[in-house]
C-alpha cells in the first residue's frame, strides 16, 4: 500500500520510516513524502496512492476530495486529534476511510502550556536576552505568583486534564467548563458556566475541538466578561480566538497577557522558515507589536513521545483500513 504523506517534515519522517520499521514491516506500507500542504493544487502528487496522510494545515474539502477519489484515494489517515479541515459529509458520500490520533501525549501539550503561562508571567524571554546584552536591570520583568491564583480550563478533555493536574499541583485554584463534564476534573477543580469562569479566572487556557459551535468562542463578549489585566492562553485551535477583538482588548488593556501556539490564519506561516521574508499578514504583525503578547509556531505537540505516539497509531489506523476492520479512530458525519 502506498501512502502520500503531506505537510512532511524531516521529523514525520524519521518517526514514520521508524516505526513502519520496526513493528509494521509485514504490512507492506510504502510512505511517499511530500513538503507540499494538500489543497487543489497538490492533490495530483497522491497518483497511484492508496491513502494520504496529513496533518492541520492540510485542506480536505469537497473538491481535493474528489480529486482524490478520482485518483483511487480511498483513506484519509490525520496525523493529528482535530478534523476541522475534513469535509467529512464529501468524505462519506465518497466513501473515504477517515480516521485520525485522538490522543497523543496530553502532557505534551499541557507542559507547553505551562511554559507558555510561565514565560509570559516572568518575562523569562525578554529577561534572556537582557542579560546576553549585559542588562541584568529587573525593571519591566515584574511578574506574578501563580500559586493561589484562579485558572480557567475551557475544555476539560485529555490535554485539559493534564493541564489541570500541572496547575492544581502548584496550589492554583482551578476552574473548569466543558459541554461533556469529565467526572475526573472532580478532584482537581470545579465545574463552572463559562461566564463564571471567564469573571474569575486570572488565566483562561483553551482546550477546545474547533467546531462550527467554538468557532471564534473568544470574542469581543466573551474579552469583555474576562477579569480585567487577565491572561489568555490558547494551544488547542487557533479559530476559536477572535484576533481581531483579542488585538482591541490588548490595545484597550483590558487583556494583561495573550500566550498562542495556535493562529487562524496559521497555514501560510507555520511549520516553514519565512525568517527571510516579508510576512504580509498585517494582523499577525499587529499582534508581534505587544510587549505581553507571547507566539509559538503551533509546537506544543512537538516532543519525541508524541511523534512516536503519532505515527504508531496512525500506522495502527491504515492497519485497520487495510484489513477493513473496525478502527476505533475513525472519524465519521454523525
Amino acid at each position: 500500500m502506498k501512502i502520500a504523506v503531506f505537510s512532511a517534515r524531516p521529523y514525520d519522517r524519521r518517526s514514520l520510516d521508524a516505526c513502519n520499521q520496526q513493528g509494521y514491516a509485514a504490512d507492506g506500507f510504502e510512505f511517499i513524502y511530500f513538503d507540499a500542504t494538500l489543497d487543489a493544487h497538490t492533490a495530483a502528487l497522491a497518483q497511484d496512492c492508496d491513502a494520504v496522510c496529513v496533518f492541520v494545515n492540510d485542506r480536505l474539502d469537497a473538491p481535493v476530495l474528489q480529486a482524490l477519489h478520482a485518483l483511487g484515494v480511498r483513506a484519509v489517515v490525520l496525523r493529528c486529534a482535530g478534523f476541522n479541515n475534513v469535509d467529512l459529509a464529501a468524505a462519506e458520500q465518497l466513501g473515504f476511510f477517515v480516521a485520525r490520533v485522538p490522543a497523543y501525549s496530553p502532557e505534551a501539550v499541557a507542559e507547553h502550556t505551562l511554559a507558555l503561562i510561565m514565560t509570559l508571567n516572568r518575562q523569562t524571554h525578554r529577561a534572556y536576552n537582557r542579560v546576553r546584552e549585559g542588562n541584568f536591570m529587573l525593571d519591566g520583568l515584574l511578574g506574578r505568583t501563580l500559586h493561589g491564583k484562579t485558572v480557567g480550563i475551557v475544555g476539560t478533555g485529555k490535554i485539559g486534564l493534564a493541564t489541570a493536574r500541572i496547575l492544581h499541583g502548584m496550589g492554583c485554584t482551578v476552574l473548569g467548563h466543558d459541554p461533556y463534564p469529565s467526572p475526573e476534573f472532580d478532584a482537581l477543580g470545579s465545574t463552572v458556566p463559562l461566564d463564571e469562569l471567564l469573571a474569575r479566572s486570572d488565566i483562561v487556557s483553551l482546550h477546545c475541538p474547533l467546531t462550527t459551535q467554538t468557532q471564534h468562542m473568544i470574542d469581543e463578549a466573551s474579552l469583555a466578561r474576562m477579569k480585567p489585566g487577565a491572561m489568555l492562553v490558547n494551544t488547542s485551535r487557533g479559530g476559536l480566538v477572535d484576533t481581531d477583538a483579542v488585538i482591541r482588548a490588548l490595545k484597550s488593556h483590558h487583556l494583561g497577557h495573550l500566550a498562542i501556539d495556535v493562529y487562524e490564519q496559521e497555514s501560510a506561516l507555520f511549520f516553514q522558515d519565512r525568517s527571510g521574508e516579508i510576512i504580509d499578514d498585517d494582523v499577525f504583525q499587529r499582534l508581534m507589536t505587544f510587549p505581553n503578547v507571547l507566539v509559538t509556531g503551533h509546537q506544543g505537540f512537538f516532543t519525541a513521545e508524541a511523534l512516536q505516539e503519532i505515527a504508531e497509531t496512525t500506522l495502527g489506523n491504515l492497519v485497520h483500513f487495510a484489513a477493513g476492520s473496525e478502527c476505533p479512530n475513525r472519524v465519521t458525519k454523525a
